[in-house]
């Protein structure tokens, strides 16, 4: 089985984070974000990973290095020569596959961590004779998604891409099982949303959805980024992370100074330093982050090489790589 994912996004709402990294390539908790959705794509069967790459395709490349070998896939890259839509990026790393590509595969963004059943998908999607199925998942306040409408065999009624009302509803959640008959409705070498172009037109003709239960976030903010953070380090996500303790991962070669406090909820990066009466919770510092002499870092997200000064007072904030934080801060 291979599975497309749509890593080509700039992840302008988590800068300045990602102003020299790629989204799918930050580090959340000990890993490319992006491992994460390759080990969980191995674990339902997928043999080949196609990464349809726009912004700093080297940089992905690279943070992803032995990632084939520990989650034993193909990781195959393709770059896109200009911006194409959600459709145009399947089409697109589609016919750079040619014949290899098979006659079903997946489809989904990758942007999101998750533990949904991808293989239940690919069943419902064979018995049901589909052209397309949508992965559904259930949320509160459905107005920053898309909203899917289904009868109860499971056929799209309607498809409503991020409607802005705050309404309860099924949405889409960004993984699709399609044939590959459906790249015919999507032209080569131009923007197309598979979302308001593609689906709609499919809607009585093959289209299906199937609700799945379990964890689904975008990382897509700092407060998002956070939190899926505490929720691997505290099991509400299935993931391979081995915590330190219960929201808390400290890299083998991060200092504690005797009097400094980390916790509750920290990652501290490799490299990462804690300095006498230093106090760092709530917060993500990534490699090599010094926090001196007394300084505070609450709900904050650090970028490799940050240097907190003594005394200073840090919260809510996120900070770019190597930048030095005042003591007014």
């Amino acid at each position: 089985m291979q599975a497309i994912v749509l890593v080509g996004g700039e992840g302008t709402r988590l800068r300045p984070l990602t102003e020299t990294v790629p989204k799918p390539a930050l580090t959340l908790v000990d890993r490319p974000f992006l491992a994460y959705m390759i080990e969980w794509l191995a674990g339902h069967g997928v043999s080949e990973v196609v990464l349809a790459c726009g912004f700093l395709p080297d940089v992905l490349q690279e943070a992803l290095t032995g990632e084939e070998e520990r989650a034993g896939v193909r990781i195959t890259y393709v770059v896109e020569p200009d911006r194409r839509g959600t459709a145009g990026a399947f089409r697109y790393a589609a016919d750079e596959l040619g014949e290899r590509l098979d006659q079903r595969f997946l489809a989904l963004n990758g942007d999101v961590l998750t533990d949904l059943d991808l293989s239940a998908l690919l069943r419902t999607h064979e018995q049901r004779a589909a052209r397309a199925t949508i992965a559904l998942h259930p949320v509160e306040d459905s107005s920053v998604f898309g909203l899917v409408r289904t009868d109860e065999d499971g056929a799209v009624l309607a498809f409503l891409e991020k409607t802005g009302v705050a309404v309860p509803g099924e949405v889409n959640a960004g993984m699709y099982v399609l044939e590959r008959s459906v790249l015919d409705l999507i032209p080569s070498d131009e923007e197309v949303s598979i979302e308001r172009d593609v689906f709609p037109r499919l809607v009585g003709d093959g289209l299906r959805g199937l609700r799945l239960d379990g964890y689904w976030m975008d990382i897509g903010t700092p407060e998002r980024y956070l939190q899926a953070s505490w929720d691997i380090l505290e099991g509400r996500v299935e993931t391979r992370v081995e915590p330190t303790g219960a929201g808390l991962l400290v890299a083998a070669d991060a200092e504690i100074a005797d009097d400094a406090e980390a916790g509750p909820r920290v990652v501290l990066g490799p490299g990462s330093r804690l300095a006498a009466g230093a106090k760092v919770s709530g917060s993500v510092l990534l490699d090599g982050c010094v926090v001196s002499e007394g300084a505070t870092v609450t709900d904050s997200i650090l970028s490799a090489g940050v240097q907190v000064a003594p005394g200073a007072r840090l919260e809510g904030e996120v900070v770019g790589a190597d930048e030095r934080v005042p003591a007014d801060a």
